[in-house]
């Protein structure tokens, strides 16, 4: 057990990561992917000079097969994020398991919508950081890349978080993440597909939560939002384009509710937002997260 939060490596049998201890930086835009497409490559350079120019060297073919990352694919994926209406693209630290760095990117054009779009689709941007990388640089500097990533895109909200990064496509890997997330409320483990209809919502409540309009504003703005928080270390800090971002403590926190941590200060913005909070109401049955499962995980810091 590491200090601060649990070390969680699962393994397949042929000795690759599963499931792993992370943080994640992830931002919502209910807008056009187009519309910031220069801002969000902008966002992956800043993300690429914080983690070294040769981390991300990894990236999923048309078949799903990884491949190396070379000159050549780096002009594509940089051409793709600029000129595609709606572009999704995955780079990676490694090929092999849950990475320790990963960029992964999903655009929406509200332009160009299929029969079966909800209005609420938004630009899902998420950026993978190791815990090592939290230790080894510190939250203040892992606040400020976020910082400075909220600041490059047009965001409606979006949060920074321990995390439990996941394989969630392989066979069994989201039982092995239920068994481990309702001991640990404060690591993020939000649905893929909550793109789709967020919209202009807030996912939850987080370490570090961003809101932008109209949610802010229907809070009262930053002084609004600022009154209704009390806990020790809780910050509400004002973004430009009327926008603010609510840290809750210097360290980002697991919680553990076998040990009785039960994050107060995370329940206390969770029932601030909670009009405002997202639900998926996805009708996709996972029988290894059920839909009992998934609003209980939703409610963790309300019920």
């Amino acid at each position: 057990m590491i200090e601060r939060y649990p070390r969680i490596r699962i393994h397949s049998e042929a000795g690759s990561v599963l499931v792993r201890d992370g943080l994640t930086i992830r931002f919502f835009m209910h807008h056009s992917h187009q519309e910031f497409a220069p801002t969000l490559v902008a966002a992956l350079d800043a993300f690429i000079q914080a983690v070294g120019p040769q981390t991300l060297a990894w990236y999923p073919d048309m078949e799903g097969d990884w491949r190396r990352l070379d000159d050549r694919c780096w002009e594509h994926t940089r051409k793709e994020l600029l000129e595609s209406r709606s572009p999704y693209i995955t780079l990676a630290n490694r090929p092999d398991g849950a990475a320790d760095f990963q960029f992964e990117y999903t655009g929406v054009s509200h332009d160009e919508t299929g029969p079966f779009d909800e209005p609420g689709r938004a630009c899902d941007a998420r950026f993978w950081l190791s815990t090592e990388f939290l230790e080894q640089h510190g939250p203040g500097h892992v606040r400020d890349l976020a910082m400075k990533l909220g600041a490059t895109l047009p965001f409606h909200s979006g949060y920074t978080s321990l995390s439990i990064n996941a394989l969630h496509q392989l066979l069994g890997v989201t039982r092995h993440v239920r068994r481990v997330c309702f001991r640990y409320p404060g690591m993020d483990v939000l649905n893929d597909s909550v793109y789709r209809s967020i919209g202009t919502r807030v996912p939850g409540a987080y370490w570090l939560t961003f809101l932008g309009q109209p949610v802010l504003g229907e809070l009262g703005g930053v002084a609004g939002l600022r009154s209704r928080l009390s806990s020790p270390g809780t910050t509400v800090q004002q973004l430009e384009g009327d926008r603010a971002v609510v840290t809750l403590g210097e360290w980002p926190q697991a919680g553990n509710v076998e040990a009785g941590e039960g994050l107060p200060a995370y329940r206390e913005l969770a029932r601030v937002l909670e009009p405002w909070l997202y639900h998926d109401t996805s009708s996709v049955y996972n029988q290894d997260f059920p839909p009992e499962d998934k609003l209980r995980w939703e409610r963790r810091f309300l019920d």
